[in-house]
């Protein structure tokens, strides 16, 4: 039997020595890797933590002290070391264990992670609860450099010492979010990487001295004479200097020295820095050449390494290139990420054009405003977030875009269900949040072809803000080009209509023709513009029956059903319309199918759904 296999928490962590803890280590990383193979997953990030998360799991029992993570792509091990190895199999899966840390799961899940920067806040939520409520729990935020990227983090950092609640932050240093970071906060950890690791001999300085009175005395006097001239005369960091503890920086893959690390800054009682350097994919030779690469991967041979995709081209793609050929023809063409160039398809834009190419790291806020800026002064700014991301960044749209009715194309990223990740990065509140905002153009391509046109009109022609959203992965089963047309009829039928958009189309296409099968026809209506609402070309399409369904990728409300019913009802009294979309509640993580047939918003749930109707009506 493996160590692993005897591993479901703190207490057997505890009795391992450090040979024991090293062999553990091993087959940790050889557990992720032979079933992330089987499942895709988050590698990279999970092989790079493996000796911090053992380190954590042996000094706290996550069952009682609060360990938060930040993203939580990374917490695969904590998952691991907390009981549930078995559940490996169904990683991701729909019915499984999620990819990131859910407290439904286990009571070792302190909280849902998903979006980066918040856990320090969140920490220190907690540990202002147990200071109130008299409780004696350890409190712990592990975050990553890329997320230190994003001004919450400075926020939380700067309450945090404020507070003086006793916690730890931990920075997990990989140099990486999922592409290299960028920015001054990157710059200045590498600098701090190059420090001088002396923590060991000032401990055992500090121990040395302090076995006698006088000798204790003279440590209190040395330190303060060293912590005066540290002050007057080198740079301290930027933790410091917002009054926190800094350790580090240390090696993030020593797990003896971490687990005497984190034991020291535990009995410091008060809010503490660690700085830890790790290598991210550590471990498995083909993600530590290609982090970025296997960060986020599909299912692989585990041996080569080699990841199972196809060459469909995706949207992301389709985006990518057609803004190079944009900016080609027009040097005001700017594109911003955040974090994201290669998620979002810039690298080639990023390589050709890199004077206006801007990844401003994990600040989605900050991106969006930077844009208003560079729109304000003549130049047109195509910002790239996905859907989940772009809903930080909703008050700057709101008031450094729209209000002033800049010229800022949004093209938004993963728009609807994401699959496997699922609760925290599904992109079905966009069309609800964006449409709503005076003024903003919004556009919803079923195809790369008509993405590429609509982002051409979008960059030449448009003079305001305007949103394209689009989904993940590439065409369905459509691929032609119905724009600049604001309303495509698919097909013809008098017994109801189907009003559609984006690549809902698909599913809808197939219900129409199980309807069929069953003697019901229906028209099929896609609308390329949700916002503003076609209506006129809407109203020229719809065929004179008198129950109309809204299909919608959507959180329940936060589509465009309500804003249809409302409008037809004044143009054809009478008229019924039922929305179908994906209910009220978060969407859980499972496959595209799995998650449709869930919900009821596959071929066969909207087929039922309309079904069901005639049948009451009848």
């Amino acid at each position: 039997m493996s160590i692993l296999e005897t591993i479901n928490g703190h207490d057997d962590l505890v009795g391992l020595n450090p040979p024991q803890r090293q062999m553990l280590c091993q087959e940790i990383r050889r557990f992720l890797v032979d079933n992330i193979s089987k499942t895709g997953g988050h590698l990279a990030s999970n092989l790079g933590v493996v000796e911090l998360t053992v380190a954590l799991e042996t000094v706290f029992d996550t069952q009682n002290d609060r360990l938060v993570f930040d993203v939580g792509h990374q917490s695969y091990v904590h998952k691991l070391l907390t009981g549930r190895q078995g559940d490996f199999a169904c990683l991701r899966q729909f019915g499984g264990i999620a990819g990131f840390p859910k407290p439904s799961e286990s009571d070792a899940d302190a909280f849902v992670a998903g979006h980066a920067s918040s856990s320090i806040s969140i920490a220190l939520g907690m540990a202002r609860a147990r200071t109130l409520q008299k409780q004696n729990y350890n409190v712990v935020a592990l975050i990553g450099d890329g997320a230190a990227t994003g001004g919450m983090t400075y926020e939380g950092l700067n309450d945090t010492s404020a507070s003086n609640e006793p916690m730890i932050v931990i920075l997990n240093d990989n140099e990486m979010s999922i592409d290299r970071n960028v920015g001054g906060m990157a710059k200045h950890l590498s600098r701090l990487r190059t420090k001088e690791r002396y923590l060991g001999a000032k401990e055992q300085y500090r121990k040395f001295l302090s076995k006698s009175r006088g000798g204790y005395k003279l440590y209190q006097w040395s330190r303060r004479v060293k912590d005066w001239f540290k002050r007057v005369l080198i740079p301290t960091t930027i933790f410091e200097n917002m009054g926190l503890t800094y350790l580090g920086p240390v090696d993030g893959h020593d797990v003896e020295g971490l687990i005497r690390l984190l034991n020291a800054a535990r009995e410091m009682n008060r809010p503490v820095l660690l700085h830890v350097i790790t290598q991210k994919g550590k471990g498995f030779l083909p993600a530590e050449e290609r982090p970025d690469k296997y960060h986020g991967v599909g299912k692989f041979d585990p041996n080569s390494g080699q990841v199972n995709s196809g060459n469909v081209r995706t949207f992301s793609e389709a985006f990518g290139e057609t803004l190079v050929e944009l900016a080609a023809k027009n040097p005001q063409v700017c594109a911003i990420t955040a974090a994201m160039p290669g998620g979002t398809g810039l690298l080639k834009f990023k390589d050709t054009f890199g004077s206006r190419f801007f990844d401003v790291g994990i600040a989605e806020e900050h991106a969006v405003s930077m844009a208003g800026g560079l729109a304000k002064q003549g130049m047109v700014p195509v910002v790239a977030i996905y859907s989940t991301f772009l809903q930080r960044a909703y008050d700057q749209i709101m008031l450094d875009v729209a209000l002033l009715k800049l010229h800022v194309v949004f093209s938004v990223d993963r728009a609807g269900l994401v699959g496997e990740d699922g609760e925290t990065h599904h992109g079905i509140f966009d069309v609800g949040y964006l449409s709503q905002i005076p003024g903003m153009t919004v556009l919803c391509p079923a195809s790369c072809l008509e993405l590429s046109e609509m982002l051409t009109w979008s960059v030449d022609v448009c003079n305001g803000p305007v949103v394209i959203r689009y989904p993940r992965g590439g065409d369905r089963s459509y691929s032609e080009n119905g724009w600049p047309s604001s309303v495509v009829m698919h097909r013809k039928g008098k017994d109801l209509t189907l009003i559609t958009y984006g690549v809902m189309l698909d599913e809808v296409m197939k219900a129409a023709e199980l309807l069929s099968q069953s003697g019901i026809e229906a028209s099929v209506l896609r609308l390329l513009s949700v916002n503003p609402l076609p209506l006129d070309g809407i109203l020229e399409n719809l065929p004179e029956n008198k129950n109309v369904f809204v299909v919608e990728e959507v959180c329940k409300g936060s589509g465009i059903a309500e804003k249809i019913a409302y409008a037809l009802g004044k143009e054809r009294p009478g008229l019924r319309v039922i929305g179908i979309d994906l209910g009220d509640n978060f969407v859980t993580h499972g496959t595209l199918q799995d998650l449709y047939a869930h919900c009821g918003l596959g071929a066969d749930g909207i087929a039922n759904k309309a079904q069901e109707v005639l049948c009451v009506e009848n």
